[in-house]
């Protein structure tokens, strides 16, 4: 752990903004927008509650990339970063990052906590479907 008042470490590349949309099909969901966007979609959506300053959290980027291209049209894929949107993480109790959320009809109907890997995250969408 790291004094306190001391300064967060500065990780290679933390400190450069990234694309919110890194993927085509990849949304950005914010407090402003996560009813519209989330609770009220017609289909699944798998949220990924992330941060910049996250290492793990950029190893999964490349992994919901690719799920938002395999299950476009299907399922709705966005992210979420806690840091920007404190009220939304909140409501859902997000206690550690990358967590990820799927929700169906507005409730919330799997959670993976952590890296995964892509066929963990595939699994919890085709229960879902």
């Amino acid at each position: 752990m790291f004094p306190r008042g001391a300064a967060r470490p500065v990780v290679a590349g933390a400190d450069l903004e990234e694309s919110p949309m890194a993927a085509k099909n990849v949304q950005t969901f914010t407090d402003a927008n996560f009813d519209a966007e989330v609770i009220k979609s017609d289909k699944p959506v798998l949220v990924d509650f992330t941060a910049t300053w996250c290492g793990p959290c950029r190893q999964l980027a490349p992994i919901v990339d690719a799920i938002s291209d395999e299950y476009a049209g299907r399922v709705k894929v966005g992210k979420l970063d806690i840091d920007d949107n404190q009220t939304t993480a909140a409501k859902f109790r997000i206690r550690a990052v990358p967590t990820v959320l799927i929700f169906k009809g507005g409730q919330v109907v799997a959670t993976q906590t952590g890296l995964a890997p892509k066929g963990t995250l595939a699994g919890l969408l085709d229960r879902t479907l």
